[in-house]
């Protein structure tokens, strides 16, 4: 199965990325991608009252439709984010606008929230939930969060993110408010503590019983903007940041000829500075009263080891998926309990309190 993958990746990664990206979703959602082993006991977790088999999950913006998430979930996640999805369908920007960063393990994306819209969403869902319910939908579940946006055009915020809330609330393990994409115009001035408040109000207002809140940042801000932003998270009910989003930095050391394409970059780039961004909201949080997903660059199991230990609960992957596939996991959980074998750590609980 692995010499078959391998051969499937060189193959997508011959073919125009946005193409690739269809091509590997469809093969998802037909179950045609295997099913991973069952986890060791001691990388699993326990958050919210759900149980995570392993703490490495995927992004959003992998399956931004809702239309593979039962494949996802066989080939080994602890958790999948889909979205994210906006309250009415859009295309996104203009195409190309997906590119490979090849060597610089790399991603940029100006995708622009192309969303099938929240009704089309929540029926995939549906699908999924009747599935699952008539035990129909074979193997592997993982707990499921969603990622919600705004529109480019027509957007009211306070009364969008409480909508879409509402909408799929009685799917989701947990809801991620996407605050940092940089491809949609001014989505990152709601970052700000005075509106990032005013959002979490309104949703407490209008739409007050959901799974766990999360509210997912940029890698971009300066650092003494996470501070406030942070106890605005406290105070107005969230349950945990996601650290980080893709950034608009373009670091020297990039060396692909599509390096300054516009958008967010993702991947090995990125690494340093969501650790960056993790140690100061971790500082933060040395109560533990938000739980902290990391996600940039992360590309190997003592990477997950790292972060862990560095205050996040769970991580989360995408550009490394995208390069290396369902394989990635099964490197990533051996390398992880590699990690804690060397610490001399027994769960992901002790791993904890290195931070």
């Amino acid at each position: 199965m692995l010499k078959f993958e391998k051969t499937a990746i060189w193959a997508l990664q011959r073919l125009d990325p946005e193409r690739a990206h269809e091509l590997a979703i469809r093969s998802f959602s037909l179950g045609l991608t295997g099913s991973a082993p069952l986890d060791d006991s001691r990388l699993s977790t326990t958050l919210w009252g759900k149980d995570f088999a392993n703490p490495i999950g995927l992004a959003a913006g992998f399956d931004k439709n809702a239309r593979a998430l039962q494949g996802l979930a066989k080939i080994g996640f602890g958790f999948v984010e889909a979205g994210t999805v906006t309250p009415r369908p859009q295309p996104g920007n203009p195409k190309p606008r997906l590119f490979r960063l090849s060597e610089d393990r790399a991603i940029i994306n100006r995708m622009g929230f192309n969303s099938c819209g929240i009704d089309i969403f929540c029926q995939n869902l549906a699908q999924l939930y009747k599935a699952n319910r008539a035990g129909h939908a074979e193997g592997a579940s993982a707990p499921l969060g969603i990622n919600l946006g705004i529109n480019k055009v027509g957007a009211h915020p306070l009364k969008d993110y409480p909508y879409l809330v509402e909408r799929v609330h009685s799917y989701a393990d947990y809801i991620t408010i996407n605050l940092s994409s940089p491809n949609t115009p001014g989505l990152r001035d709601l970052q700000g503590p005075e509106t990032l408040s005013q959002i979490l109000e309104a949703i407490k207002k209008n739409a007050p019983y959901h799974p766990p809140l999360l509210v997912k940042l940029a890698p971009d801000l300066d650092d003494e903007s996470y501070r406030p932003i942070f106890q605005a998270a406290l105070n107005g009910g969230a349950n945990g940041l996601i650290l980080t989003n893709t950034t608009l930095a373009r670091p020297d050391s990039l060396r692909n000829a599509r390096a300054f394409e516009t958008g967010g970059l993702s991947g090995r780039p990125l690494s340093q500075r969501a650790r960056d961004v993790l140690k100061i909201v971790s500082e933060l949080n040395k109560g533990g009263q938000l739980t902290l997903i990391s996600s940039g660059g992360i590309e190997s199991g003592r990477d997950v080891f790292e972060r862990l230990a560095m205050g996040a609960h769970l991580v989360q992957i995408y550009t490394s998926f995208i390069y290396e596939g369902s394989s990635l996991l099964i490197r990533l959980k051996k390398e992880l309990l590699r990690a804690m074998d060397d610490a001399a750590v027994n769960s992901l609980k002790d791993l904890s309190h290195l931070s």
